[in-house]
């Protein structure tokens, strides 16, 4: 089983959701309002009360053949929008 774990823009979280839906995934976990430093710079907590810069962090659990979906449909969108997105392993406990 693979994990995924996206970081977006809270904009653009209805299409990647959308995109999620079209590859077939049985589900995802979305928490919002995340904060944190990445490659252009630190993400104020500042900015909880207008939304803007808000990130959102979704969780996706899924076969390999519903992630090479996830890669075709949430790519082009992270290409477009930014964002990013990792792939591990994942094992049930």
């Amino acid at each position: 089983m693979k994990r995924v774990d996206f970081v977006v823009s809270e904009p653009e979280l209805d299409a990647v959701i959308k995109a999620i839906n079209q590859a077939g995934s049985p589900g995802y976990t979305v928490m919002r309002h995340v904060t944190g430093r990445g490659p252009h710079g630190a993400v104020s907590e500042g900015m909880d009360f207008s939304g803007l810069g808000a990130n959102a962090h979704v969780i996706v659990y899924c076969e390999p053949r519903v992630l090479e979906k996830l890669r075709e449909k949430v790519a082009p969108l992270l290409r477009y929008y930014g964002g990013v997105a990792y792939v591990s392993e994942a094992e049930p406990l």
